[in-house]
């Protein structure tokens, strides 16, 4: 069975080569604001997952025999949400807002096949943000733009990112932007690694 990636994150597709997982990857084409808008007042887990739905399914459409997985993130900070910073300026007031305080990262998985969502996950991780110095916002951005800005936190915590955090609660996976092992479990189920 043919599994496709509907994405072009390096990330996913790293845990993915790294847990032996075949796959082909296109990248879904969808309008993110526009299927948030369906969704007022939806918890951020429950927009993640909307949205990794929405992207397998986008995909699906044009290949409807094989199996497409969906991933998003999203970061909600003091009950505001970010998103992917589109310039090093706004990098900088994000990391400026982060400081000292408590990110939640949502990050979410789905399988469709032929037009119907047959698997869908969100998991949580908490990253505490260490009080950040104007240098050091600096100097990391002189490091990290603009590869952050295709990253919703403005991290990448497989480089530099990790400097930011004194303390992460959740698996590491998550953080990297998908929830890989109950991912594993879902594609053991539906036939596509061995169980």
């Amino acid at each position: 069975m043919t599994l496709i990636l509907a994405s072009k994150s390096a990330s996913r597709r790293a845990m993915l080569d790294a847990a032996g997982v075949a796959y082909r990857s296109i990248p879904a084409d969808i309008d993110e604001r526009a299927v948030e808008a369906g969704l007022e007042g939806a918890a951020p887990g429950e927009v993640a997952e909307a949205l990794a739905v929405a992207k397998a399914d986008a995909v699906a459409q044009g290949h409807p025999q094989a199996l497409v997985l969906g991933s998003d993130s999203l970061v909600v900070c003091a009950g505001r949400r970010f998103d992917k910073p589109r310039s090093r300026e706004e990098a900088g007031e994000h990391l400026r807002f982060f400081s000292g305080q408590v990110m939640e990262l949502h990050s979410a998985a789905a399988l469709v096949r032929g037009g119907g969502c047959e698997w869908s996950h969100a998991s949580l991780a908490r990253l505490h943000v260490r009080d950040l110095s104007e240098e050091f916002i600096e100097h990391y951005l002189d490091l990290e733009w603009p590869a952050i800005g295709h990253t919703v936190g403005a991290f990448r915590i497989e480089g530099p990112g990790v400097q930011l955090f004194d303390h992460i609660e959740g698996d590491q996976f998550t953080v990297l932007g998908m929830p890989l092992l109950p991912l594993l479990g879902a594609l053991r189920e539906a036939g596509v690694l061995i169980a």
